[in-house]
């Protein structure tokens, strides 16, 4: 992109193409969504559910 003199980059004027990088955009905006619209603090479980995290299954030993 070429600029004409005089104009100032603006630094937030970006094109996102990198897929995993808009993934984690989304998840961060899927957390400050639920953030906001609770109450209290979200649990640990809570945020495993809104990233898709998925628990292993515990071994017996």
């Amino acid at each position: 992109m070429h600029r004409r003199s005089g104009e100032v980059h603006d630094q937030f004027d970006v094109t996102l193409e990198d897929s995993d990088l808009l993934g984690e955009v989304e998840l961060t905006t899927n957390l400050i969504i639920a953030a906001s619209e609770s109450d209290d603090h979200l649990s640990e479980d809570q945020i495993d559910q809104i990233l898709g995290v998925v628990p292993e299954p515990r071994q017996e030993g």
